[in-house]
């Protein structure tokens, strides 16, 4: 796959319709909105943001991105979207966060910027993509030995399906429908897997559940539908 390729173009349509959305906590991205303090926090209980280099690969909007920028940490957002990139860039404005936002593949990036930062983070992006191994490889190599990676992604079993496509798009009506393909989801044995070959090595598996009723998230050992793994290079 070369490094033009790993993109699908519906996937980014999609992305591109919506980006004009992506700072109202009431539109579609609402879940990332709720999620993004809980991700935050925990990105920076084991990695420590403040003054550290930080790349966030598949910035959309840049909810992340800023929310890195505001611990002091030096950020660069990369993503494919342009109107997803040019709602983080003007959102800068109203802000006065300070982020370097730029309009390129992963794969490529890694070759120019190779072990250039300390923390990697890629959330929400391997289930949007052709190749994620491709991705999860560009990462490692983005990092500096002893850095941090942290990857966020949806598992592949009959409650994930229940969970995140039936309930959150069909019945709760949390996100658009078609936003996630079933088929595209990856185990965390899997995603291990992968993270070991490319050089890292996993140092946490770390669940997120959604309770319906009290309408809370909350991080915790269920893996069960949507995770994260926080990677360290050798």
């Amino acid at each position: 796959m070369t490094l033009a390729s790993n993109v699908d173009p519906v996937e980014l349509e999609k992305f591109s319709q919506l980006a004009h959305k992506w700072w109202d906590p009431n539109s579609e991205f609402k879940p990332l909105h709720e999620i993004n303090p809980l991700r935050l926090a925990y990105i920076n209980r084991v990695a420590g943001l403040t003054g550290k280099r930080v790349l966030d690969v598949g910035c959309g909007g840049g909810i992340l991105s800023e929310g890195m920028a505001g611990l002091g940490a030096e950020v660069t957002g990369i993503d494919l979207a342009d109107k997803s990139l040019q709602v983080a860039k003007l959102h800068l404005l109203e802000s006065g966060k300070q982020v370097n936002y730029r309009k390129v593949a992963v794969e490529a990036f890694a070759a120019e910027q190779a072990g250039q930062f300390d923390i990697v983070t890629c959330l929400e992006m391997l289930e949007h993509v052709p190749d994620p191994h491709s991705v999860i490889d560009a990462c490692a190599k983005l990092v500096k030995p002893g850095g941090w990676v942290f990857f966020s992604t949806l598992n592949r079993n009959p409650k994930s399906y229940l969970f995140a496509i039936l309930g959150a798009e069909y019945v709760l009506n949390m996100l658009p429908r078609g936003t996630h393909d079933y088929a595209r989801f990856i185990k965390p044995s899997e995603l291990a897997q992968t993270c070991r070959n490319t050089g890292l090595n996993v140092a946490e598996l770390i669940g997120m559940s959604y309770n319906p009723l009290s309408k809370t998230y909350s991080l915790g050992n269920d893996t069960s539908v949507n995770y994260m793994v926080a990677c360290r290079r050798d």
